[in-house]
């Protein structure tokens, strides 16, 4: 036996001579060498020395009714990636690194046509079975048949992956001399444990409420659906003493509280129900701390700033209402939207107006296209509109008394080129007779107090609007069938971004249901740049890219802009400590809601 899987090793070895010409890396960065060397002990932003114990309660909003976390179907908790180990992971210091975690090395082409990853043959399942090539496969080919369509488009750029032997799962990519699909591919798949998943007659095409196996941190210990999960830390977890896990996950039970209203959830924080809490209200920041645990100091507050790029939240209007492709009309809408009323009365002057695709990045526009953006803007002329070459893009701006008859004036202006009129105090459609109407809809109502002094606005000039909250499961069906008039998205990127903007902004996302496209943009304009910044092959052409894409987007008006806080605001009980440094970009509980390096304070 011995003797035939030696010459099955030499056949296979034959098969591939390419993997000779290959170079093997601990580490993977796209521009520049990684910044933490072999032999690091930890990441700067965790505590080595951070004591294990004790219970963290969370609070999130909504409700969730699968846990499994590889389908479109079903809504997941933020949570459940702290059972999942994925292959490699970033640092938190640099935007464009990936260091191991099942992954020991990875073999590259010369050309970056394929990558091999060794996994570690320390890692193992929740129940002591090794982590094989196989269950990478198993995960991959299991996306490809059920997976969401935001993540394939995002993993697009890889064709095959297969498995080399139990440990080595090899991969091979459409595009060349490009490391970034190789990043994304190892830091977005975590494989998923085949044996568990074809036994008992599981489906992993399915929903499911049965806790799944994992190779993590934790483990799901307790489940009541919808309401609430808890997870347990796993006192042997393979993965304890890697350098990017060391300081990490030091509670050993996470419960999260499900909560359907947004207010109710801030009173249960306030009577001592949980323990940690981002806050993204800025009247609550700014009134509202000053109960009797802040006055007491058993509860405070924290703000971190990051560098963190953020994604643009915005009104996303759907394109592929008749009422909403004209571009006008679309203009026409954002000028009646009064950030600096709201800024002023609502927001307690604590945001910055979203101005790009980007913000918070250097991937965004600023002032007047530079010479390398004209470059790749010029073969578009005549089909753009002429602004996006000439003039910098600015939101409209009023003076904040609530008074904006100059932007009101040229919003009726534009809709009246676009072939609406007002009749008996109703915006009409000159030609069909239509009415227009427009339905804000919201899942959790958390932006009701911003988005209701706009559908009045838009009352006032005789347009029929309405705010609809919906439940979790209802409004995830709707935008992912595209039926809705507006929402209100946050568009998160990779950076550099990469091919997540196909889903946010290609015209094959437009007609892919359950994508991110929620505008419904096709404009071969955008895809051309998108496909030119996907193939770049260094920073500066990234960013010309990028940019020349945001003046498409911005000028187009499929987003009506909202505002980002370069600041995370935190509260929570000073029974938990953390480190004294924060990473550079990835606070991680801006998605998840849990604070990864924390702890429970000594004596507390």
């Amino acid at each position: 036996m011995r003797r035939a899987l030696a010459l099955a090793a030499t056949l296979l070895a034959l098969a591939t001579p390419a993997l000779a010409d290959g170079m093997t890396v601990p580490a993977l960065k796209q521009f520049g060498e990684p910044l933490f060397k072999p032999g690091f002990t930890h990441l700067p932003h965790a505590n080595p020395d951070a004591p294990k114990g004790g219970t963290l309660t969370l609070a999130a909003a909504g409700s969730f009714d699968s846990l499994n976390g590889l389908i479109l179907r079903g809504v997941r908790p933020r949570t459940l990636g702290l059972i999942a180990d994925p292959l490699m992971t970033g640092s938190g210091w640099e935007l464009d690194a990936a260091y191991g975690v099942l992954v020991e090395s990875v073999e590259l082409a010369g050309d970056k046509s394929w990558a091999v990853f060794t996994l570690r043959k320390e890692a193992r399942w929740h129940d002591g079975v090794p982590v094989t090539a196989g269950d990478v496969v198993y995960a991959w080919d299991s996306i490809q048949a059920y997976g969401a369509p935001f993540l394939k488009s995002f993993l697009d750029r890889v064709t095959r992956v297969e498995a080399l032997d139990d440990r080595r799962v090899r991969i091979t990519l459409k595009s060349r001399d490009e490391i970034k699909p190789i990043i994304d591919f190892a830091t977005s798949i975590s494989p998923q444990p085949r044996h568990w998943w074809t036994a008992n007659g599981r489906d992993i095409s399915k929903t499911t409420l049965e806790p799944p196996l994992g190779s993590g941190p934790y483990r799901v210990r307790a489940v009541d659906a919808g309401r609430s999960i808890t997870y347990e830390r796993v006192p042997d977890y393979w993965g304890r003493g890697l350098p990017t896990n060391r300081g990490l996950y030091n509670f050993d039970v996470v419960k999260v509280d499900y909560y359907r209203d947004d207010d109710v959830m801030f009173e249960a924080f306030k009577a001592g129900a949980y323990d940690f809490r981002t806050e993204n209200r800025a009247q609550r920041w700014t009134t509202a701390y000053d109960f009797p645990a802040v006055k007491e100091g058993r509860v405070a507050k924290l703000e971190v700033r990051s560098e963190l790029p953020l994604g643009a939240q915005g009104f996303r209007l759907n394109t592929r209402r008749a009422k909403f492709s004209d571009a006008r009309v679309r203009e026409a809408l954002g000028l009646l939207f009064d950030f600096e009323w709201i800024q002023k009365t609502i927001l307690y002057g604590q945001y910055e107006r979203t101005k790009s695709n980007f913000p918070n990045s250097d991937f965004g526009a600023r002032g007047l296209p530079t010479p390398a953006e004209l470059a790749l803007l010029d073969p578009y002329r005549g089909r753009l509109p002429e602004r996006v070459f000439t003039e910098a893009f600015e939101p409209p701006k009023t003076d904040g008394s609530g008074n904006n008859r100059t932007q009101l004036r040229e919003a009726m202006r534009l809709f009246k080129e676009a072939g609406w009129e007002t009749r008996n105090g109703k915006l009409t459609n000159s030609r069909t007779g239509e009415v227009m109407s427009i339905e804000f809809l919201d899942g959790s109502g958390a932006l009701g107090r911003v988005v209701q002094p706009y559908v009045e606005a838009l009352r006032r000039v005789g347009i029929d609007a309405s705010f609809r909250i919906v439940d979790t499961a209802q409004y995830q069906a709707r935008t992912d069938e595209f039926d809705f008039d507006v929402v209100i998205a946050n568009f998160n990127f990779f950076t550099p971004p990469g091919t997540e903007l196909r889903s946010y902004f290609g015209s094959a996302a437009a007609d892919t249901k359950g994508s991110a496209n929620y505008a419904g943009i096709r404009e071969p304009a955008a895809d051309a740049l998108i496909e030119t910044a996907l193939a770049a092959r260094d920073l500066d052409s990234v960013q010309a890219a990028t940019r020349a894409l945001d003046r498409v987007l911005l000028w187009g008006f499929y987003m009506i802009p909202q505002w980002y806080n370069p600041d995370n605001w935190i509260a929570y009980k000073t029974t938990l400590a953390f480190p004294e440094k924060a990473p550079k970009y990835d606070l991680d509980f801006r998605n998840t809601g849990f604070p990864v390096n924390w702890w429970v304070a000594r004596g507390k």
